[in-house]
């Protein structure tokens, strides 16, 4: 299966095989987009939960000027090294094979504009890693965190962040967060 970026200069990317990986769907990355259409030039991002690397992949392509792919699958590894060599985003990106927690470790002392989590649906993996993140503190302090989620999955923001936003598409819903500010 294949699957088409709207903004990664037209090319066509690869999808991972299986149903372990499930690709954002064009309505929900359109959102997500929408959301960060102003905050992608010259940022950081992080894409935490990788699979085909379409999200980080479509930031390069509108203006991030560095994306970090983190995934434990070692196909998706090999789908995002395609994908990226297909849009020919190559130079501005960093592919680690390894657990969210071990790339969070590496990655302490980094600070990200972007990250995108999008963990498999169910389960406590999405708000494991939103508290590893704060507690790496890797988010810059203007930065925004998108999370993809089921609408089933009950999303606990950490403490010092703050919720900005719900949208819910159909089954999918994104959570955009941020930092605290100071004063609350």
């Amino acid at each position: 299966m294949r699957v088409i970026s709207g903004s990664a200069r037209g090319r066509i990317l690869d999808a991972v095989p299986g149903k372990n990986t499930r690709p954002t769907t064009d309505k929900v990355k359109e959102s997500v987009f929408n959301i960060l259409q102003f905050r992608l030039y010259d940022a950081a991002m992080l894409d935490l939960f990788a699979g085909t690397g379409q999200m980080g992949i479509e930031a390069l392509s509108r203006g991030a000027k560095h994306a970090v792919f983190v995934d434990q699958a070692p196909k998706a590894i090999g789908i995002i090294k395609k994908n990226l060599a297909a849009a020919r985003v190559e130079d501005r990106a960093e592919v680690l094979h390894m657990t969210y927690q071990q790339a969070l470790q590496r990655l302490s002392g980094q600070q990200f504009d972007v990250l995108f989590l999008d963990p498999p649906y169910g389960g406590e993996l999405l708000n494991s890693a939103l508290k590893a993140v704060e507690s790496f503190d890797i988010l810059s302090p203007d930065g925004i965190i998108i999370c993809e989620s089921s609408v089933e999955d009950s999303v606990r923001c950490p403490e010092s962040f703050a919720v900005q936003k719900t949208y819910q598409y159909g089954t999918i819903c994104l959570t955009a967060m941020c930092r605290k500010e100071e004063n609350s």
